[in-house]
């Protein structure tokens, strides 16, 4: 059995063949490590295989195409097959969906029952016991899914979980883009409700565990951290962690589900058919009555994570403070020690809000010229467009503390990692190559400048221009729409003159 990924101590796979269901969403997408490393044969259910292709694991799973709601794609996908885990759900996908993941549910017992699989395990929501008539939609919806399985004649684990904690999990980003874009947050009455997060490590760690059971289960769990709080001291705590000003949140008589949702809509950038019926949900106290599962499936070793603890996983690989390390491409190693951080696959409202400004020039002189400019750039060359400009935004650092122009360069004629120029740092260099410098002006949030040479078949060089500005609340985000008409004037003209240098200094 190779490594963990979570370093958590998972079970024998002894080769069972386990299918995974939604293996391009959230939950799927990083449990399938997890099931390779614990020694299971796993198998892939996705509507488009190719959407799996970009996945570190891609050529150690075996992989079916199919539509949840073709009965025999189904019968298909669920042959040889010991485990199903079902970790799919319909909720912002249309209208009607409570309807459409009843249906689902039913095709998928069938299924497993023509098959001969010999456990179903459910990924369901943790909600009051109420009849199902007296819960929201999204909340009844997850019931109906689990009382048809249950009902069925393949047995059946049902997972109840709350808020899963982990970057990209729709809960958690409501919680994020909240805490981070409002320091006073008046908001609707179920902000006092009680809610019992659970990390997506430990989500992991049970759907794994589930999957070597010795004997088929047939019964529903509520899984959670242990402690229950309410959802306004949930924000209070994000903010915490995230370095953020203290939150004051102030729960107002709003208990319209509509309203509620139009409230998240307005504040987040979550779309509004995942946030009308998850707002409903949130209408509702959501806590484990027992801890029955540890008859079942021990604690892990190191304890289950409290919810501070999840958020600074969530936020440990954009909190590093790197570019290199937050906004480059390649973010599937990213993802192999932490599953709470981001994956390719999350949504694309997911993750701290980001603003860029992006350029691409292209230019006659050869990458070693224009490699020289770049890094003689800054201090008494200045920064190759609209100088007054550079000058008043100095001024303007100075005036509170920063500093602004004044500090120069260390050296005229090179860059080292570290070096400051200007009110900038050399965070990390490729010499030749790549740079990439961390703004220390004051400015409301975190910023990048980044210069890239790439060299043509002709000779010639494309420059990649990067500005990255991670806001810091409301402050942050005001700051980006004031500086931006001012980005149109000087990104551009950057690139335009940095070309157009090294093209005379060659010449000389």
């Amino acid at each position: 059995m190779s490594q963990s990924p979570l370093e958590l101590e998972l079970p024998t796979g002894h080769g069972r063949r386990v299918l995974v269901t939604g293996a391009t969403g959230y939950v799927g997408g990083r449990l399938i490590p997890e099931l390779l490393a614990a020694g299971f044969t796993v198998r892939a259910l996705a509507r488009n295989v190719p959407d799996l292709q970009n996945r570190p694991w891609f050529d150690l799973i075996e992989t079916v195409e199919a539509d949840l709601q073709e009965q025999d794609e189904l019968d298909v996908a669920f042959q040889d097959v010991h485990t199903v885990l079902y970790l799919v759900h319909s909720m912002g996908s249309s209208e009607d969906f409570e309807t459409r993941e009843a249906e689902i549910a039913r095709g998928v017992a069938a299924a497993a029952e023509t098959a001969g699989v010999q456990q179903i395990v459910y990924l369901g929501g943790l909600h009051p016991d109420k009849p199902l008539d007296q819960l929201s939609q999204h909340m009844r919806s997850r019931e109906r899914v689990s009382q048809i399985l249950l009902a069925s004649a393949v047995p059946t684990l049902v997972f109840q979980a709350a808020v899963i904690i982990g970057s990209g999990s729709v809960s958690f980003e409501m919680i994020r883009h909240l805490a981070e874009r409002l320091p006073i947050m008046p908001g609707p009455s179920w902000l006092k409700n009680q809610i019992e997060p659970i990390a997506i490590r430990d989500v992991l760690y049970y759907l794994a565990q589930a999957c070597a059971l010795e004997e088929p289960v047939n019964r529903a769990y509520g899984i959670g951290c242990g402690r229950a709080q309410s959802f306004g001291s949930m924000l209070e705590d994000y903010a915490a962690e995230a370095g953020l000003a203290p939150r004051k949140v102030i729960p107002l008589p709003i208990p319209a589900q509509q309203l509620s949702g139009f409230w998240i809509g307005m504040v987040t950038p979550i779309p509004r058919g995942i946030a009308m019926p998850l707002a409903a949900s949130m209408a509702e106290d959501a806590v484990t009555k027992n801890h029955e599962i540890a008859e079942l499936i021990a604690d892990p070793v190191s304890g289950l994570t409290t919810y501070r603890e999840a958020c600074r996983r969530a936020l440990d690989r954009q909190q590093r403070g790197s570019l290199e390390v937050t906004w480059d491409d390649d973010v599937l190693t990213q993802q192999v020690n932490n599953p709470a951080n981001p994956l390719p696959s999350d949504p694309e409202w997911a993750g701290h809000t980001v603003y860029t400004d992006i350029r691409q020039r292209s230019g006659d002189a050869p990458p070693e010229a224009v490699w020289r400019v770049i890094e003689t750039i800054g201090g008494e060359r200045g920064w190759y467009s609209a100088p007054a400009l550079w000058k008043i935004r100095g001024l303007m650092d100075q005036a509170v503390g920063g500093y602004g122009l004044a500090r120069g360069r260390k050296d005229k004629h090179s860059l080292r990692l570290n070096d400051h120029v200007d009110w900038w740092r050399v965070e990390a260099i490729e010499p030749q190559r790549k740079v990439t410098l961390r703004a220390e002006m004051r400015a409301g949030g975190r910023a990048w400048l980044q210069f890239g040479v790439e060299p043509l078949e002709d000779g010639g060089t494309r420059l990649h221009q990067r500005a990255v500005f991670i806001p810091t609340g409301l402050i942050g985000r005001a700051y980006w729409r004031v500086i931006k008409p001012f980005h149109a004037l000087i990104f551009p003209t950057m690139a335009k003159n940095i070309l157009e240098t090294a093209a005379q200094q060659q010449a000389l």
